[in-house]
């Protein structure tokens, strides 16, 4: 058996939103996160599930001995995000799933105006909140917008509801609209996943929106390190972190994009990946973040080639939209070029 379920007594109403929690060496933050939760305003039953990935810095012990209500899967190893999410969702018995990153934390109305919002839209739709920096409550997004190539641009305007994404840190939807996207892809590990399910239920014909009220706090890149700006101005990341996002974003392009950007954006994606890598191994002087980042995504893209043709041969056959609604969410400036200019070259760590 590759995990342990420990369940409390379920009571007699079942609920209506199943809050999962994908956890992995989260005892700094594990806590907050649960409060938040369990502190939630609303006067519907929700259930909480917890997946520790594995963890060896005792964040399981805080679960079983300070939330005996939350349902624990325990993963004998190591599995990823994605797998993490995959198994909560299969557990869980809601009308919806929120699925909320260990180092987020709620604001006290957040399930209440999810759910408001669920059924004023009426049809199934993929739903986000205000993400704020958890350190200093600055408003890092309301959704985000897309470029060409699949880079998030962050949305600051409230008024806009649709957009391309919501962060996977606090990502709401029915359960009946996960299980006809698929769930996550097991093989993307993590990073992207979000921007793969988003995409897909907007290729499928549903709505990904974003709330103006409420919101959650995030430290962002906790686990995997890095992907924010500091304090002096700087972009900070890990290798890990931009191989697994620029791979998996690459992944998405090739499954999602219509016909016939396709043949046009991904031979471009894959000119300006291998400019952008060999560019910043020579002003860092570091031929491994070249290979480590770039190469690697690129000898991904063609070892499973077979994978994604079938699977976007599926995807395609089922897309619900047109290419111009498709693209009505992305801007066109490379955001890698307003990021350039903001806050210089990143530094990968």
């Amino acid at each position: 058996m590759e995990h342990r379920v420990n369940a409390p007594s379920q009571g007699t109403k079942e609920p209506i939103c199943s809050v999962c929690i994908a956890n992995y060496n989260g005892a700094e933050v594990i806590a907050d996160c649960l409060n938040s939760v369990f502190a939630q305003d609303c006067n519907f039953p929700f259930e909480v599930i917890v997946h520790d990935d594995a963890s060896t810095d005792g964040s399981i012990d805080i679960v079983l001995t300070h939330y005996p209500s939350a349902t624990l899967i325990a993963s004998e190893k190591n599995v990823g995000f994605c797998i993490s999410n995959n198994r909560m969702a299969a557990h869980a018995r809601g009308e919806y799933i929120l699925l909320l990153n260990n180092d987020a934390a709620l604001l006290p109305d957040a399930l209440s105006t999810l759910k408001k919002d669920a059924e004023r839209i009426g049809g199934p739709a993929i739903l986000g909140l205000p993400q704020y920096n958890y350190e200093t409550g600055d408003l890092l997004d309301i959704g985000s917008l897309c470029d060409p190539f699949l880079n998030p641009i962050p949305n600051l305007d409230a008024s806009r509801r649709d957009v391309a994404m919501v962060s996977g840190a606090c990502l709401w939807l029915p359960h009946t609209l996960w299980d006809e996207l698929g769930g996550f892809p097991d093989w993307f590990g993590s990073l992207a996943e979000d921007l793969y399910l988003c995409s897909l239920a907007r290729l499928n014909g549903h709505s990904v929106q974003t709330l103006a009220t409420s919101g959650f706090r995030h430290h962002v890149g906790k686990v995997l390190g890095g992907g924010k700006v500091t304090g002096e101005n700087r972009l900070v990341t890990s290798i890990k972190r931009r191989a697994l996002s620029e791979r998996n974003k690459s992944f998405v392009m090739a499954l999602v994009y219509p016909t016939p950007l396709f043949q046009l954006i991904i031979p471009l994606h894959l000119i300006l990946l291998v400019l952008e890598g060999a560019t910043l191994a020579l002003i860092k002087r570091d031929q491994a973040l070249f290979h480590d980042i770039y190469w690697n995504c690129i000898k991904a893209l063609w070892q499973e080639r077979t994978k994604l043709f079938h699977l976007r041969h599926g995807i395609q056959a089922k897309r619900a939209i047109g290419t111009r609604a498709f693209f009505s969410v992305f801007k066109c400036l490379p955001h890698k070029l307003r990021m350039l200019h903001r806050h210089g070259l990143p530094h990968l760590k």
